[in-house]
């Protein structure tokens, strides 16, 4: 019977959050690249892996936001 409720034992949903944390650091890295992508800047694979390797949701929206005006890749990392 314990097996049939486990998706509403606590470790059932603190792996589910963990995945859902997961999908939105991964949309955050993408939507970041894409936005340099769709205004035609190029991404060099160094600001590429360094993106993908942020998991720091905070960090991800600034860079997201910095992509929309950025004129280089590079300028997403300004100030830091």
């Amino acid at each position: 019977m314990a097996i049939q409720y486990f998706w509403r034992h606590p470790l059932a949903e603190q792996v589910r959050e963990e995945g859902r944390e997961q999908g939105r650091i991964q949309n955050q890295q993408e939507m970041t690249l894409r936005v340099l992508e769709w205004r035609g800047i190029p991404v060099p694979d160094a600001v590429r892996e360094r993106v993908m390797a942020c998991e720091d949701l905070d960090q991800l929206e600034l860079w997201a936001q910095r992509a929309v005006h950025a004129t280089d890749a590079a300028e997403l990392f300004a100030d830091e």
